[in-house]
Protein backbone atom coordinates (compact mmCIF):
# COMPACT_ATOMS: atom_id res chain seq x y z
CA UNK A 1 0.00 0.00 0.00
CA UNK A 2 2.67 2.20 -0.04
CA UNK A 3 3.49 2.02 -3.38
CA UNK A 4 4.16 6.03 -5.03
CA UNK A 5 2.48 7.58 -7.62
CA UNK A 6 4.38 9.85 -10.13
CA UNK A 7 2.85 13.06 -11.55
CA UNK A 8 0.67 12.04 -14.55
CA UNK A 9 3.20 14.06 -17.29
CA UNK A 10 5.78 11.47 -16.52
CA UNK A 11 3.66 8.68 -15.56
CA UNK A 12 1.76 8.10 -18.54
CA UNK A 13 3.44 8.25 -21.37
CA UNK A 14 1.31 5.95 -23.38
CA UNK A 15 -2.20 7.16 -22.09
CA UNK A 16 -5.11 7.33 -24.77
CA UNK A 17 -3.85 10.63 -26.36
CA UNK A 18 -5.47 13.49 -27.83
CA UNK A 19 -3.95 15.55 -30.65
CA UNK A 20 -1.22 16.96 -28.87
CA UNK A 21 0.01 13.64 -27.30
CA UNK A 22 -1.21 14.40 -24.03
CA UNK A 23 -3.88 12.27 -22.09
CA UNK A 24 -7.45 12.70 -22.57
CA UNK A 25 -9.10 15.52 -20.36
CA UNK A 26 -13.20 16.25 -19.75
CA UNK A 27 -13.93 19.71 -20.58
CA UNK A 28 -15.26 22.11 -17.42
CA UNK A 29 -18.57 23.11 -18.55
CA UNK A 30 -20.71 23.33 -15.34
CA UNK A 31 -20.59 25.98 -12.36
CA UNK A 32 -21.61 24.76 -8.93
CA UNK A 33 -25.32 25.22 -10.04
CA UNK A 34 -25.54 22.73 -12.61
CA UNK A 35 -22.75 20.49 -10.52
CA UNK A 36 -25.47 20.90 -7.39
CA UNK A 37 -28.63 20.06 -10.07
CA UNK A 38 -26.42 17.02 -10.90
CA UNK A 39 -25.33 15.88 -7.76
CA UNK A 40 -28.74 16.02 -6.18
CA UNK A 41 -30.25 14.01 -8.60
CA UNK A 42 -27.47 11.00 -8.54
CA UNK A 43 -29.02 11.68 -4.31
CA UNK A 44 -32.43 10.88 -6.02
CA UNK A 45 -34.05 11.67 -2.61
CA UNK A 46 -37.44 11.15 -3.70
CA UNK A 47 -37.00 7.92 -5.48
CA UNK A 48 -34.55 7.04 -2.57
CA UNK A 49 -37.39 8.02 -0.07
CA UNK A 50 -39.75 5.86 -2.14
CA UNK A 51 -37.56 2.90 -3.36
CA UNK A 52 -35.07 2.36 -0.66
CA UNK A 53 -37.07 3.67 2.46
CA UNK A 54 -39.80 1.38 2.42
CA UNK A 55 -37.32 -1.43 3.02
CA UNK A 56 -35.81 -0.06 6.34
CA UNK A 57 -39.70 0.59 7.14
CA UNK A 58 -40.33 -3.29 6.79
CA UNK A 59 -37.29 -4.09 9.21
CA UNK A 60 -36.82 -0.93 11.40
CA UNK A 61 -40.64 0.31 11.81
CA UNK A 62 -41.17 3.47 13.63
CA UNK A 63 -36.84 3.12 13.93
CA UNK A 64 -36.12 4.12 10.44
CA UNK A 65 -36.30 8.11 11.22
CA UNK A 66 -34.07 7.70 13.69
CA UNK A 67 -31.52 5.00 11.96
CA UNK A 68 -31.41 8.09 8.70
CA UNK A 69 -30.75 10.98 11.19
CA UNK A 70 -27.50 8.80 12.81
CA UNK A 71 -26.83 8.39 9.46
CA UNK A 72 -26.89 11.99 8.20
CA UNK A 73 -25.21 13.04 10.91
CA UNK A 74 -22.38 10.05 10.19
CA UNK A 75 -22.23 11.35 6.50
CA UNK A 76 -21.60 14.99 7.71
CA UNK A 77 -18.08 13.21 8.65
CA UNK A 78 -17.83 11.55 5.00
CA UNK A 79 -18.53 14.79 3.73
CA UNK A 80 -15.60 16.40 5.19
CA UNK A 81 -13.20 13.79 4.19
CA UNK A 82 -14.85 14.14 0.73
CA UNK A 83 -14.33 17.97 0.45
CA UNK A 84 -10.92 17.82 1.59
CA UNK A 85 -9.49 14.97 -0.47
CA UNK A 86 -11.84 16.20 -3.65
CA UNK A 87 -10.28 19.75 -3.62
CA UNK A 88 -6.61 17.83 -3.03
CA UNK A 89 -7.20 15.43 -6.16
CA UNK A 90 -9.93 16.57 -8.42
CA UNK A 91 -10.22 13.84 -10.57
CA UNK A 92 -12.83 11.44 -12.48
CA UNK A 93 -11.64 8.77 -10.75
CA UNK A 94 -13.13 9.78 -7.40
CA UNK A 95 -12.68 7.89 -4.55
CA UNK A 96 -10.05 5.32 -6.12
CA UNK A 97 -7.93 8.67 -7.03
CA UNK A 98 -7.50 10.03 -3.94
CA UNK A 99 -7.18 6.71 -1.81
CA UNK A 100 -4.36 5.82 -4.32
CA UNK A 101 -2.57 8.81 -4.24
CA UNK A 102 -2.63 9.18 -0.50
CA UNK A 103 -2.85 5.77 1.10
CA UNK A 104 -0.87 3.60 -1.98
CA UNK A 105 -2.18 2.40 -5.20
CA UNK A 106 -3.06 -1.14 -3.77
CA UNK A 107 -5.81 0.61 -1.26
CA UNK A 108 -6.77 2.77 -4.47
CA UNK A 109 -7.40 -0.80 -6.49
CA UNK A 110 -9.77 -1.70 -3.50
CA UNK A 111 -11.76 1.36 -3.14
CA UNK A 112 -11.91 1.21 -7.12
CA UNK A 113 -13.52 -1.81 -7.16
CA UNK A 114 -15.90 -1.31 -4.24
CA UNK A 115 -16.78 1.90 -6.09
CA UNK A 116 -17.30 -0.12 -9.05
CA UNK A 117 -19.60 -2.28 -7.09
CA UNK A 118 -21.79 0.56 -6.08
CA UNK A 119 -21.87 2.05 -9.30
CA UNK A 120 -22.90 -0.68 -11.07
CA UNK A 121 -25.52 -1.93 -8.76
CA UNK A 122 -27.16 1.43 -7.43
CA UNK A 123 -28.71 2.32 -10.83
CA UNK A 124 -30.56 -0.69 -11.73
CA UNK A 125 -31.66 -0.96 -7.86
CA UNK A 126 -33.41 2.27 -7.80
CA UNK A 127 -34.91 1.74 -11.90
CA UNK A 128 -36.63 -1.07 -10.57
CA UNK A 129 -38.95 0.63 -8.67
CA UNK A 130 -39.88 2.36 -11.29
CA UNK A 131 -42.87 -0.26 -12.26
CA UNK A 132 -44.62 0.17 -9.00
CA UNK A 133 -44.52 3.88 -9.69
CA UNK A 134 -46.04 3.95 -13.21
CA UNK A 135 -48.84 1.57 -11.87
CA UNK A 136 -51.67 3.86 -11.80
CA UNK A 137 -51.17 4.52 -15.52
CA UNK A 138 -49.75 0.75 -16.81
CA UNK A 139 -48.98 -2.57 -15.28
CA UNK A 140 -45.29 -3.63 -16.08
CA UNK A 141 -42.29 -6.28 -14.80
CA UNK A 142 -40.43 -4.09 -12.30
CA UNK A 143 -37.77 -6.02 -14.00
CA UNK A 144 -38.25 -5.01 -17.17
CA UNK A 145 -39.51 -1.90 -16.42
CA UNK A 146 -35.76 -1.31 -14.82
CA UNK A 147 -34.03 -2.58 -17.57
CA UNK A 148 -36.43 -0.33 -20.05
CA UNK A 149 -35.29 2.44 -17.30
CA UNK A 150 -31.24 1.92 -17.57
CA UNK A 151 -31.06 1.75 -21.51
CA UNK A 152 -33.18 5.23 -22.08
CA UNK A 153 -30.60 6.52 -18.98
CA UNK A 154 -28.03 5.24 -21.18
CA UNK A 155 -28.74 7.08 -24.00
CA UNK A 156 -28.93 10.08 -22.70
CA UNK A 157 -25.49 9.54 -20.88
CA UNK A 158 -24.48 10.19 -24.19
CA UNK A 159 -25.56 13.92 -24.33
CA UNK A 160 -23.21 16.84 -23.63
CA UNK A 161 -23.12 17.19 -19.77
CA UNK A 162 -24.75 20.89 -19.64
CA UNK A 163 -27.19 19.53 -21.08
CA UNK A 164 -27.91 16.85 -19.29
CA UNK A 165 -27.59 19.34 -15.86
CA UNK A 166 -30.71 20.97 -16.82
CA UNK A 167 -32.69 18.04 -17.47
CA UNK A 168 -31.85 16.30 -14.65
CA UNK A 169 -32.85 20.23 -13.03
CA UNK A 170 -36.21 19.96 -14.23
CA UNK A 171 -36.90 16.45 -12.99
CA UNK A 172 -35.33 17.10 -9.45
CA UNK A 173 -37.96 19.65 -9.31
CA UNK A 174 -40.84 17.36 -9.79
CA UNK A 175 -39.03 14.72 -7.27
CA UNK A 176 -39.08 17.44 -4.64
CA UNK A 177 -42.53 18.28 -5.08
CA UNK A 178 -43.42 14.61 -4.69
CA UNK A 179 -41.55 14.61 -1.41
CA UNK A 180 -42.68 17.87 -0.22
CA UNK A 181 -46.37 16.50 -0.86
CA UNK A 182 -45.91 13.38 1.36
CA UNK A 183 -44.50 15.75 3.94
CA UNK A 184 -47.30 18.08 3.89
CA UNK A 185 -49.75 14.97 4.14
CA UNK A 186 -48.39 13.45 6.54
CA UNK A 187 -48.01 15.99 9.13
CA UNK A 188 -51.16 17.01 8.76
CA UNK A 189 -52.80 13.69 8.89
CA UNK A 190 -50.41 12.96 12.04
CA UNK A 191 -52.19 10.49 14.46
CA UNK A 192 -49.21 10.22 16.81
CA UNK A 193 -46.70 12.60 18.38
CA UNK A 194 -42.97 13.24 17.63
CA UNK A 195 -42.46 10.56 20.78
CA UNK A 196 -43.04 7.80 18.06
CA UNK A 197 -39.68 8.60 16.32
CA UNK A 198 -38.14 7.24 19.35
CA UNK A 199 -40.59 4.31 19.98
CA UNK A 200 -38.51 1.25 18.36
CA UNK A 201 -41.21 -0.72 17.34
CA UNK A 202 -42.04 -2.86 13.87
CA UNK A 203 -45.11 -4.75 13.15
CA UNK A 204 -43.89 -8.62 13.83
CA UNK A 205 -45.66 -12.03 12.25
CA UNK A 206 -49.15 -12.56 13.61
CA UNK A 207 -50.20 -8.88 14.37
CA UNK A 208 -47.49 -8.64 16.79
CA UNK A 209 -45.42 -5.71 18.17
CA UNK A 210 -41.40 -6.66 18.14
CA UNK A 211 -39.20 -4.15 19.91
CA UNK A 212 -36.64 -2.81 17.41
CA UNK A 213 -32.97 -3.99 19.20
CA UNK A 214 -29.87 -1.51 19.26
CA UNK A 215 -28.22 -3.99 17.04
CA UNK A 216 -31.01 -4.06 14.43
CA UNK A 217 -30.29 0.20 14.18
CA UNK A 218 -26.63 -0.38 13.94
CA UNK A 219 -27.46 -2.81 10.99
CA UNK A 220 -29.70 -0.96 9.41
CA UNK A 221 -26.87 1.97 8.59
CA UNK A 222 -25.70 0.50 6.70
CA UNK A 223 -28.61 0.85 4.03
CA UNK A 224 -29.19 4.42 6.13
CA UNK A 225 -25.54 5.90 4.64
CA UNK A 226 -26.56 4.25 0.90
CA UNK A 227 -29.55 6.59 1.23
CA UNK A 228 -27.53 10.09 0.76
CA UNK A 229 -24.11 8.61 -0.69
CA UNK A 230 -24.81 10.58 -4.07
CA UNK A 231 -23.39 13.35 -2.53
CA UNK A 232 -19.73 11.94 -3.93
CA UNK A 233 -20.71 12.75 -7.24
CA UNK A 234 -19.79 16.17 -6.80
CA UNK A 235 -16.06 14.28 -6.55
CA UNK A 236 -16.78 12.42 -9.64
CA UNK A 237 -17.51 15.45 -11.74
CA UNK A 238 -14.49 17.62 -10.36
CA UNK A 239 -12.84 17.25 -13.59
CA UNK A 240 -15.99 19.17 -15.15
CA UNK A 241 -17.07 21.56 -12.08
CA UNK A 242 -15.16 25.30 -13.11
CA UNK A 243 -12.69 25.82 -10.10
CA UNK A 244 -13.18 22.66 -8.23
CA UNK A 245 -10.60 23.68 -5.35
CA UNK A 246 -13.75 25.69 -4.07
CA UNK A 247 -16.62 24.23 -5.86
CA UNK A 248 -16.33 20.49 -5.36
CA UNK A 249 -16.70 20.98 -1.21
CA UNK A 250 -19.32 23.49 -1.67
CA UNK A 251 -21.26 21.44 -4.09
CA UNK A 252 -20.56 18.20 -1.66
CA UNK A 253 -21.98 19.83 1.89
CA UNK A 254 -24.58 21.39 0.49
CA UNK A 255 -26.05 18.39 -1.49
CA UNK A 256 -26.02 16.34 1.91
CA UNK A 257 -27.78 18.72 3.70
CA UNK A 258 -30.38 19.73 0.89
CA UNK A 259 -30.79 15.72 0.35
CA UNK A 260 -31.00 14.59 4.45
CA UNK A 261 -33.95 17.63 4.51
CA UNK A 262 -35.87 16.29 1.55
CA UNK A 263 -35.58 13.09 2.45
CA UNK A 264 -35.62 12.89 6.35
CA UNK A 265 -38.45 15.33 6.63
CA UNK A 266 -41.06 12.72 4.86
CA UNK A 267 -39.90 10.17 6.82
CA UNK A 268 -41.27 11.65 9.84
CA UNK A 269 -44.36 12.70 8.55
CA UNK A 270 -45.18 9.34 7.17
CA UNK A 271 -44.01 7.54 10.34
CA UNK A 272 -46.43 10.34 12.52
CA UNK A 273 -49.15 9.58 9.68
CA UNK A 274 -49.67 6.14 8.64
CA UNK A 275 -52.87 4.95 9.99
CA UNK A 276 -51.02 1.88 12.46
CA UNK A 277 -47.82 0.32 12.86
CA UNK A 278 -48.64 -2.41 10.52
CA UNK A 279 -49.46 0.04 7.35
CA UNK A 280 -46.06 2.06 8.62
CA UNK A 281 -44.21 -1.65 8.56
CA UNK A 282 -45.90 -2.10 5.17
CA UNK A 283 -43.86 0.93 3.70
CA UNK A 284 -46.43 1.04 0.72
CA UNK A 285 -46.13 4.89 0.66
CA UNK A 286 -48.39 5.58 -2.61
CA UNK A 287 -51.14 4.19 -0.78
CA UNK A 288 -50.49 6.40 2.20
CA UNK A 289 -50.44 9.36 0.03
CA UNK A 290 -53.87 7.93 -1.44
CA UNK A 291 -55.72 7.04 2.06
CA UNK A 292 -54.42 10.65 2.97
CA UNK A 293 -55.46 12.69 -0.03
CA UNK A 294 -57.16 10.90 -3.18
CA UNK A 295 -56.45 8.90 -6.12
CA UNK A 296 -55.39 11.43 -8.35
CA UNK A 297 -53.13 12.98 -6.06
CA UNK A 298 -51.57 9.26 -5.71
CA UNK A 299 -51.18 9.34 -9.25
CA UNK A 300 -49.64 12.30 -9.03
CA UNK A 301 -46.80 11.53 -7.09
CA UNK A 302 -46.32 8.47 -8.65
CA UNK A 303 -46.00 9.65 -11.32
CA UNK A 304 -43.62 12.20 -10.16
CA UNK A 305 -41.55 9.76 -8.20
CA UNK A 306 -41.14 7.81 -11.54
CA UNK A 307 -39.93 10.53 -13.52
CA UNK A 308 -37.23 10.89 -10.42
CA UNK A 309 -36.22 6.90 -11.11
CA UNK A 310 -35.45 7.96 -14.99
CA UNK A 311 -33.68 11.46 -13.84
CA UNK A 312 -31.34 9.03 -11.14
CA UNK A 313 -30.65 6.45 -13.36
CA UNK A 314 -29.41 9.29 -15.92
CA UNK A 315 -27.38 10.92 -13.23
CA UNK A 316 -25.94 7.53 -11.99
CA UNK A 317 -25.26 6.53 -15.71
CA UNK A 318 -23.21 9.75 -16.29
CA UNK A 319 -20.87 9.45 -13.11
CA UNK A 320 -20.30 5.85 -13.25
CA UNK A 321 -19.07 6.51 -17.11
CA UNK A 322 -16.58 8.84 -15.70
CA UNK A 323 -15.39 6.38 -13.02
CA UNK A 324 -14.54 4.01 -15.97
CA UNK A 325 -13.48 6.57 -18.22
CA UNK A 326 -10.62 7.62 -15.44
CA UNK A 327 -10.03 3.75 -14.51
CA UNK A 328 -8.72 3.33 -18.57
CA UNK A 329 -7.25 7.00 -18.43
CA UNK A 330 -5.25 5.64 -15.33
CA UNK A 331 -3.81 2.40 -16.88
CA UNK A 332 -6.05 0.12 -15.02
CA UNK A 333 -6.67 -2.53 -18.08
CA UNK A 334 -4.67 -3.92 -20.84
CA UNK A 335 -3.95 -1.26 -23.25
CA UNK A 336 -6.94 -2.06 -26.25
CA UNK A 337 -9.75 -1.55 -23.24
CA UNK A 338 -7.81 1.45 -22.26
CA UNK A 339 -8.20 3.08 -25.80
CA UNK A 340 -11.87 2.20 -25.89
CA UNK A 341 -12.88 2.90 -22.26
CA UNK A 342 -10.83 6.51 -22.75
CA UNK A 343 -12.79 7.46 -26.07
CA UNK A 344 -14.73 10.73 -26.14
CA UNK A 345 -18.00 10.85 -28.41
CA UNK A 346 -18.65 14.30 -30.23
CA UNK A 347 -20.82 15.90 -27.17
CA UNK A 348 -17.11 15.26 -24.71
CA UNK A 349 -18.84 11.91 -23.28
CA UNK A 350 -17.06 8.97 -22.75
CA UNK A 351 -19.65 6.99 -25.13
CA UNK A 352 -17.48 3.58 -24.64
CA UNK A 353 -17.97 3.50 -20.99
CA UNK A 354 -21.31 5.23 -20.95
CA UNK A 355 -22.47 2.09 -22.84
CA UNK A 356 -20.64 -0.53 -20.73
CA UNK A 357 -22.48 0.79 -17.60
CA UNK A 358 -25.58 1.11 -19.08
CA UNK A 359 -26.46 -2.11 -20.52
CA UNK A 360 -24.89 -4.40 -18.17
CA UNK A 361 -27.06 -2.28 -15.52
CA UNK A 362 -30.00 -3.33 -17.32
CA UNK A 363 -28.71 -6.83 -16.77
CA UNK A 364 -28.44 -6.55 -13.19
CA UNK A 365 -32.50 -5.35 -12.75
CA UNK A 366 -32.81 -9.21 -13.06
CA UNK A 367 -30.73 -9.93 -10.12
CA UNK A 368 -32.47 -10.52 -6.87
CA UNK A 369 -33.08 -7.14 -5.09
CA UNK A 370 -32.24 -8.23 -1.62
CA UNK A 371 -28.47 -9.05 -2.80
CA UNK A 372 -28.75 -6.11 -4.45
CA UNK A 373 -29.17 -4.17 -1.26
CA UNK A 374 -26.78 -6.03 0.96
CA UNK A 375 -23.61 -6.07 -1.92
CA UNK A 376 -24.74 -2.05 -1.66
CA UNK A 377 -24.37 -1.61 1.57
CA UNK A 378 -21.48 -3.57 2.50
CA UNK A 379 -19.60 -1.55 -0.36
CA UNK A 380 -20.51 1.75 0.58
CA UNK A 381 -19.68 1.16 4.20
CA UNK A 382 -16.23 -0.29 3.04
CA UNK A 383 -15.55 2.33 0.81
CA UNK A 384 -16.23 5.41 3.06
CA UNK A 385 -13.85 3.50 5.70
CA UNK A 386 -10.95 3.57 3.41
CA UNK A 387 -11.81 7.14 2.45
CA UNK A 388 -11.43 8.39 6.11
CA UNK A 389 -8.44 6.31 6.11
CA UNK A 390 -6.88 8.42 3.15
CA UNK A 391 -7.96 11.57 5.01
CA UNK A 392 -5.99 10.84 7.86
CA UNK A 393 -3.43 10.81 5.68
CA UNK A 394 -4.40 13.63 3.74
CA UNK A 395 -2.04 16.20 5.54
CA UNK A 396 1.61 14.71 5.11
CA UNK A 397 4.49 15.63 3.20
CA UNK A 398 3.60 17.54 -0.11
CA UNK A 399 -0.08 17.47 0.44
CA UNK A 400 0.05 19.90 3.49
CA UNK A 401 0.82 23.04 2.06
CA UNK A 402 -1.51 21.85 -0.53
CA UNK A 403 -4.48 24.79 -1.66
CA UNK A 404 -7.57 22.73 -0.54
CA UNK A 405 -10.81 23.02 1.69
CA UNK A 406 -9.58 21.59 4.62
CA UNK A 407 -11.84 19.63 7.54
CA UNK A 408 -12.71 20.79 10.85
CA UNK A 409 -11.66 18.64 13.85
CA UNK A 410 -8.51 17.35 12.02
CA UNK A 411 -7.37 13.96 12.26
CA UNK A 412 -10.38 13.56 15.16
CA UNK A 413 -13.02 13.64 12.57
CA UNK A 414 -12.16 10.86 10.43
CA UNK A 415 -10.30 8.56 13.39
CA UNK A 416 -14.10 8.45 14.85
CA UNK A 417 -14.92 7.59 11.67
CA UNK A 418 -12.93 4.80 11.06
CA UNK A 419 -14.09 3.33 14.38
CA UNK A 420 -18.02 3.54 13.81
CA UNK A 421 -17.87 2.32 9.95
CA UNK A 422 -15.79 -0.91 10.85
CA UNK A 423 -18.10 -1.55 13.87
CA UNK A 424 -20.86 -1.21 11.29
CA UNK A 425 -19.34 -3.19 9.20
CA UNK A 426 -19.11 -6.16 11.48
CA UNK A 427 -22.90 -6.00 11.78
CA UNK A 428 -23.75 -6.88 8.62
CA UNK A 429 -25.35 -10.07 7.53
CA UNK A 430 -22.24 -12.86 6.91
CA UNK A 431 -23.72 -13.71 2.88
CA UNK A 432 -23.25 -9.64 1.81
CA UNK A 433 -19.64 -9.84 3.37
CA UNK A 434 -18.50 -12.86 1.48
CA UNK A 435 -20.09 -11.96 -1.66
CA UNK A 436 -18.22 -8.64 -1.20
CA UNK A 437 -15.57 -10.22 0.30
CA UNK A 438 -15.25 -12.86 -2.63
CA UNK A 439 -15.34 -10.06 -5.15
CA UNK A 440 -12.56 -7.95 -3.42
CA UNK A 441 -10.13 -11.29 -3.47
CA UNK A 442 -10.69 -11.64 -7.08
CA UNK A 443 -9.82 -8.15 -7.81
CA UNK A 444 -6.37 -8.35 -5.45
CA UNK A 445 -5.32 -11.52 -7.40
CA UNK A 446 -5.56 -9.14 -10.59
CA UNK A 447 -3.96 -6.62 -8.48
CA UNK A 448 -1.13 -9.05 -7.46
CA UNK A 449 -0.57 -10.71 -10.69
CA UNK A 450 -1.91 -8.27 -13.26
CA UNK A 451 -1.49 -4.38 -12.32
CA UNK A 452 1.84 -4.71 -9.68
CA UNK A 453 4.35 -6.52 -12.15
CA UNK A 454 3.46 -3.47 -13.98
CA UNK A 455 3.98 -0.82 -11.87
CA UNK A 456 5.50 1.52 -14.23
CA UNK A 457 3.24 1.42 -16.60
CA UNK A 458 -0.06 0.17 -15.14
CA UNK A 459 -2.59 1.40 -12.75
CA UNK A 460 -0.83 5.42 -12.32
CA UNK A 461 -3.65 7.53 -11.19
CA UNK A 462 -3.67 10.95 -12.79
CA UNK A 463 -4.70 14.45 -11.50
CA UNK A 464 -5.75 17.07 -14.25
CA UNK A 465 -2.72 19.26 -15.20
CA UNK A 466 -4.47 22.90 -15.05
CA UNK A 467 -5.54 22.30 -10.97
CA UNK A 468 -2.51 20.39 -9.98
CA UNK A 469 -0.76 22.11 -7.11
Amino acid sequence: MTDTLRPVEQALPDAAPTASGSPQKLKRSIGIVGGTLLTLSCVTPASTLFVVVPDLFSSLGTATALTIAIGSLLCIAVAFCYSELGTLIPSAGGEYAMVSTMAGRLAGWLVFVLSLLVVMIVPPVIAMGTADYLAPIVHLNPSMAGAGVMLLATLAGLLDLRANAWITGVFLVLEVIAAAVVAVLGFTHSRRGLGSLTSMQVAGSGGHTDTVTAMLVVSGLAIALFITQGFSTAVYLSEELENPRRNVARTVLATLAISTVIILVPVVAITMGASDLSTLTGGDISSMVTAWSNSAVGTFVSLCVALAIINAGIVMVIQNSRVLFASARDKAWPEPINQSLSRLGRFGSPWVATLLVGVPGALLCFVNLDTLYGVTGVSVTAMYLLVAVAALLARRGQHRHTPAWRMPLWPAMPVLLIAVLAYILSQQEMTYLVWTGGITAVATLYWAFYLRPRRETRWLVSIPEDVQA
